[in-house]
């Protein structure tokens, strides 16, 4: 047995601090996390419009929030920080978002492996039960060496 602290990710920390990177400039926020899962949102932004004639954010936002929320599930699974990159993310539209709406991103770490992590997700606009898109992935980590 040994006396070491279990490992511990915050993703609210991590959240927080990006202000200036691209989910910041995205008005990327925390919104909930457990032992295998986050959910981010991305509040209504007028400058994130893709279509201006219908008022609805553009796909890539949602994109990158859902790539964010995901790899946030695969570091709060493993409790700590550990460098990746996103080797593979599908996602699947089903329907535009709501104009006005926030929108929320959850990503789910369902296996980790040696070089490997497994995940899925869904983006809603306020009703868990009517997604906006499903993801599903994977990520690859790297070696990094400070």
């Amino acid at each position: 047995m040994t006396d070491t602290p279990p490992l511990n990710f915050d993703p609210r920390l991590f959240v927080g601090a990006s202000t200036f990177g691209h989910a910041g400039l995205l008005g990327i926020e925390y919104h909930d996390h457990e032992a295998d899962w986050s959910e981010l949102k991305l509040p209504y932004d007028p400058r994130l419009i893709g279509d201006p004639e219908s008022g609805v954010l553009a796909s890539g936002p949602i994109l990158t929030m859902m790539d964010m929320a995901t790899s946030l599930a695969i570091w709060i699974k493993l409790g700590r920080f550990r460098p990746h990159a996103t080797l593979d993310l599908r996602i699947d539209y089903l329907r535009p978002a709501t104009p006005h709406k926030t929108v929320y991103g959850r990503g789910e770490c369902y296996r980790i492996t040696r070089t490997i992590s497994f995940i899925r997700g869904t983006a809603h606009d306020g009703d868990p039960a009517d997604p906006l898109a499903h993801v599903a992935g994977t990520f690859m980590f790297m070696e990094w060496k400070a």
